[in-house]
């Protein structure tokens, strides 16, 4: 796992604003255990690049992990929006169940 970590850290150094890199780290930053990485991971790739609609799932679900559900929340409702206006249904369904599941 860490090979794989340092393996793209070493790819966004070469291309620093490319989003499917820094949303694949921050997933093995999420299986690694090191949530904290991966949120600002997150958070940095959806300021930069919010059209990223697979990260608001993950990030929603690490925020339910960190015991910020009004985040999570917020974070899959912004989600949904950009979803829907890019008729991304399979990930409106996604953001949508992940939120309705918290909620409810």
């Amino acid at each position: 796992m860490r090979e794989r970590i340092l393996k793209l850290q070493s790819f966004l150094e070469l291309t620093p604003d490319d989003s499917f890199l820094k949303h694949a780290l921050a997933l093995e930053y999420v299986k690694e255990g090191n949530d904290a990485a991966a949120r600002l991971l997150f958070e940095e790739l959806l300021s930069t690049d919010p059209q990223y609609i697979g990260s608001y799932y993950h990030l929603g679900k690490l925020l339910e992990r960190l015991d910020d559900p009004a985040a999570a929340v917020d974070c899959y409702r912004k989600g949904l929006q950009l979803s829907k206006a890019a008729g991304d249904e399979h990930a409106y369904n996604e953001l949508n169940a992940a939120l309705h599941e918290l909620i409810e």
